[in-house]
């Protein structure tokens, strides 16, 4: 998979700008525009890769991997959320998750 072309095809999808990209993504315009407009192969780091995800698109890297795949798109509300759920103990999250299954 050509990872540059994976980035530009979702952010495209999107009618996102590079900048708005950027900036949902907390990296420069700057650094993901060099990394877009690329004459190499080369590939973002892995906490860049997951940071345009996550914060960018909004996806985790699994669904960014998944070419043929539809990717469900999480509302803030939902963003939120995972984010306060990620912070929770395993416990926490287990006793979390028990309230809504019961």
């Amino acid at each position: 998979m050509d990872v540059i072309k994976r980035i530009i095809q979702l952010r495209d999808e999107r009618k996102m700008s590079t900048n708005e990209l950027a900036l949902r993504s907390g990296i420069t315009q700057s650094t993901l525009s060099s990394l877009l407009n690329s004459d190499q192969n080369s590939l973002p780091r892995i906490d860049t890769l997951m940071r345009i995800c996550t914060n960018g698109f909004g996806i985790t890297l699994a669904q960014f991997f998944l070419e043929d795949e539809a990717i469900e798109v999480l509302n803030n509300s939902e963003k939120q959320m995972l984010t306060i759920f990620r912070k929770l103990s395993p416990k926490q999250q287990q006793a979390l998750i028990s309230v809504f299954l019961d």
